[in-house]
């Protein structure tokens, strides 16, 4: 017969067999069986084995709980899926086995951790909507991709053709595949399968999440495959990340034709994100380059201060606009900081000191939503310390100066939020040397304060206990100590034992000595512990309210967070004009193309200064279509 713990793995471990799962014993995640062959083998750790019933064993491999994060980053890579099981009360309390159950799944997609994230691109999690069975050829697809870290999720329902373009400019980490889906070539994303759900289904999860009546409401009317690939999305966080779903706030349903759909092919040719020769340095050709590494088109503009801008750089350098009007607003922008060096600069400096605030408020709000731990104190406070950053930003934006657009700093400013109220909170909650110490600050709540003082008496107590022993026995070498096993004693050397009063309890035997008890420490020992006890209770309270008031402000902050991000791509972008020497274009709806000494960012830059040759270029609809 099997251990009461081998059968309450078994049980959980029946409900997610598509994961190895890391099941929390003590300061350690245990696998078994076949997870643990496996973890051994992939993590490169001893295999081990474990008892579970009379002359049977099993495989086992556990890490440290503090190394969750390291260890999981090395089998996300190899495109596994972990299910993290915890222990949802602490041992030792008369019950006969502690409850655990899986708090999170983490997979792919579905990452929040900072260390296993890149801050300038996104990590998406993706799903397919196949065209309903039976339709005709080049049939609407739809398609879904939701940034758990970030908060963004979007959809968009088009042809085939165009799905599979987005998809490479995408590049989900994980795309979710329903029965009769499947994926364009080329991908490297992790594939998972999903069970077939019924539209409605998915559609009532999808207006479910976001409290409104009907589809329309969520802006997908009329949309019902985009929709379905959106509900799939939910579906599948609700299963394996519910706390991020409290800062998915808004979908945003992309309309056909207002980007350039880019294939992979000229993604590739235009070296957007990647070189396409990236070991053409070591040729001969290129001796004497400005730059000892290949250039892309990215990397020439990237002059952005925060993930935030960076991540926005690439998308809009992924989706180029098609609308003359959203091109010529984008270039206002840019304007209003290239004709000011002063402007640019304090700008720049002050967006150095704005850390990521889309991923800060969905970890605090996953926090909020599970059990904060050692990150949250700290997510708090470089949140609290971005967002103090705003008025300064929203003030040097407002100054004036040359190049001083109103309609471009009303756009600019328009979603800048202070963000006051939670920065206020946790200004007030949250000490800055939270992980050094006591994480909620002195004065906001009088009974942790009190548990604190209350602590803070007994060990005093207990110095005062040392020294009367002291004198009372006349050891001058009598100490009161503390650990985990025995908890507080007294400790005698062996020389002193003779002077040891009758009213000291033998507690243990060291080689030099012994340790004692008697009904006084008793007493300051259960006052002492019983406060820390509960003062790290309240604490974990306290700090979890924090979170969860700052979290209900994660909308506001995720539009302030956009609006930076705005600032500094336009920003980045005048500073590489003027730092390379780019003219504003004239952008129209005519049939012409007239370029004067067009230069080529990337291969300008790749050359020695003074190399590359200027050419001007002619096309139109009628008399030029095609050149060479």
């Amino acid at each position: 017969m099997t251990t009461p713990l081998r059968r309450q793995y078994l049980d959980i471990k029946r409900r997610y067999p598509h994961a190895i799962l890391f099941f929390r014993l003590g300061d350690f995640y245990e696998t078994f069986d076949g997870d643990a062959e496996t973890v051994s083998r992939e993590l490169e750790i001893t295999l081990t084995s474990r008892p579970v019933s009379k002359g049977q064993r099993v495989p086992l491999a556990g890490i440290p709980h503090h190394a969750l994060d390291s260890y999981l980053a090395k089998l996300i890579a190899k495109g596994y899926k972990v299910a993290i099981c915890e222990q949802m009360e602490e041992p030792g309390k008369g019950k006969k086995i502690v409850h655990r159950q899986v708090v999170r799944v983490v997979t792919p997609g579905t990452l929040v951790e900072e260390n296993l994230l890149a801050s300038g691109a996104n990590n998406y999690l993706a799903a397919l909507a196949p065209p309903p069975v039976g339709s005709e050829a080049g049939a609407s697809c739809g398609l879904a991709y939701v940034d758990v870290s970030t908060g963004e999720f979007a959809c968009l329902q088009a042809d085939a053709e165009t799905i599979a373009a987005e998809l490479q400019r995408l590049r989900p980490a994980e795309l979710l595949l329903p029965p009769g889906a499947s994926p364009p070539g080329g991908l490297t994303a992790t594939l998972t399968p999903i069970a077939a759900l019924d539209e409605e289904t998915s559609l009532q999860r999808l207006v479910d999440h976001f409290a409104v009546g009907s589809l329309d409401g969520v802006g997908l009317g009329g949309q019902t495959l985009a929709a379905a690939a959106a509900g799939a999305i939910v579906v599948y966080l609700q299963d394996n990340q519910p706390a991020v779903l409290g800062h998915i706030v808004r979908v945003s349903c992309q309309q056909e034709g207002a980007f350039m759909a880019l294939d992979s092919n000229t993604r590739r040719n235009l070296e957007l994100f990647q070189p396409l020769y990236p070991d053409s340095l070591r040729d001969a050709a290129w001796s004497g380059a400005k730059h000892s590494q290949p250039q892309t088109l990215l990397s020439v503009l990237d002059c952005t201060k925060t993930a935030l801008g960076a991540r926005l750089l690439r998308r809009w350098l992924g989706q180029p606009l098609l609308d003359v009007a959203a091109i010529q607003e984008r270039q206002r922008h840019v304007q209003f900081f290239f004709h000011s060096a002063v402007r640019r600069g304090q700008t720049m400096s002050l967006l150095a000191r704005v850390p990521d605030l889309e991923r800060l408020i969905a970890r605090v709000s996953s926090a909020a939503a599970t059990s904060p731990g050692a990150t949250a104190p700290r997510d708090l406070v470089s949140l609290r310390r971005g967002l103090e950053v705003l008025p300064a930003l929203k003030e040097a934006l407002q100054a004036p100066g040359p190049g001083g657009e109103k309609d471009a700093v009303d756009d600019l400013i328009a979603g800048l939020h202070p963000c006051a109220e939670p920065a206020q909170l946790i200004a007030w909650a949250i000490a800055d040397d939270a992980l050094e110490g006591a994480v909620i600050r002195p004065g906001f709540s009088e009974d942790l304060d009190s548990l604190r003082s209350t602590a803070r008496d007994a060990r005093q107590v207990l110095a005062e206990l040392e020294r009367r022993e002291r004198e009372r026995t006349g050891i001058k070498s009598l100490k009161v100590g503390y650990n985990r096993v025995f908890g507080y004693y007294i400790e005698v050397s062996k020389a002193n034992a003779k002077s040891v009063p009758s009213d000291y309890q033998r507690r243990q035997t060291l080689v030099g000595g012994e340790r004692y008890t008697m009904p006084e420490l008793r007493e300051h020992e259960d006052r002492l512990l019983n406060a820390q006890e509960r003062q790290q209770e309240l604490a974990q309270s306290l700090l979890r309210q924090v979170c969860v008031q700052v979290a209900a402000h994660a909308p506001r902050v995720l539009e302030t967070a956009a609006a930076v991000a705005l600032v500094d791509v336009c920003c980045s972008l005048a500073e590489a004009a003027a730092s390379h020497g780019y003219v504003r274009p004239t952008v129209d709806d005519g049939d012409e193309i007239v370029i004067q000494d067009g230069r080529h960012p990337v291969v300008e830059r790749m050359l020695p200064a003074g190399a590359f040759v200027p050419n001007d270029a002619y096309l139109s609809n009628g008399e030029a279509q095609v050149v060479v």
